[in-house]
């Protein structure tokens, strides 16, 4: 330990080789949602202890192992801070999340885990085990919150599964995670049909995207791929913080020229 404590760096530099996931952008989100707590210099910096980074692997590893959402893994550790063992029993084994759990709960979980883990700022999106789980169309609309006539109306126009697949499914983990951000859109009024561009959207920056990547995997071996992937979760952060500028910018502009 370098003086009163690790540095965020030095604890990124400790967990990054066990968590290839983990940045400074995700620390600082767990430590905003109360999971962490470290001390502070007095200029401000953040100082972290053994304990800290403890709490951290425990944290990284119900995520990452688990799939636990945060809520979950605050209970546990709230058991940990008052001396009881988590409800479980380390290491946070899967009936952690309740033995009688239904399909379509524990597909919600999984879901808030992955959107805690984009909101959080995670790269590698792409390496997110997001298909673990596969649901029928009852069990997708206990998880998502819609009306089965959504989904299939979703499914038409592309934004889950495939067009012309089975309307009763099987759904995976993708598909959760743009459900449920399409029923937020269809609250505030939108139709399905409306987000059919999105999937417009996509389909352009694969082929776009694709001219990058294609060279790697030609080369057809394990490294090769493993670069592809980062230079695509890349990519993708990249315009996605573009897209949301400009698209904040012209609001703006609407909004004030009203």
């Amino acid at each position: 330990m370098v003086g009163d404590g690790y540095t965020i760096g030095e604890v990124l530099n400790q967990l990054k080789e066990e968590f290839e996931d983990i940045t400074i952008s995700k620390i600082r989100f767990l430590e905003s949602e109360g999971l962490i707590y470290p001390d502070r210099t007095e200029s401000g910096y953040r100082k972290f202890t053994d304990d800290d980074i403890d709490r951290l692997r425990f944290i990284l590893t119900a995520q990452r192992d688990h799939y636990l959402p945060l809520k979950v893994i605050r209970e546990q550790l709230e058991r940990v801070d008052a001396g009881q063992p988590p409800a479980a029993g380390p290491p946070l084994p899967e009936p952690a999340l309740g033995v009688d759990q239904q399909p379509g709960q524990r597909a919600a979980e999984i879901a808030a885990a992955l959107e805690a883990a984009v909101s959080g700022g995670d790269g590698l999106l792409l390496e997110q085990q997001a298909a673990q789980v596969s649901l029928n169309l009852r069990d997708f609309c206990e998880a998502t919150g819609l009306e089965s006539g959504d989904v299939r109306a979703l499914r038409d126009f592309g934004i889950i599964g495939e067009r012309g697949d089975d309307p009763s499914g099987p759904f995976d983990g993708d598909d959760l995670l743009a459900a449920r951000a399409a029923r937020e859109l269809l609250r505030l009024g939108l139709e399905p049909r409306h987000l059919r561009m999105y999937r417009q959207f996509v389909d352009r920056e694969v082929a776009l995207f694709e001219q990058l990547i294609t060279p790697l995997l030609r080369q057809r071996n394990p490294e090769a791929r493993r670069q592809a992937t980062r230079q695509l979760d890349k990519v993708a952060t990249l315009t996605g913080r573009m897209k949301r500028a400009l698209l904040v910018r012209a609001l703006r502009g609407y909004v004030h020229g009203a």
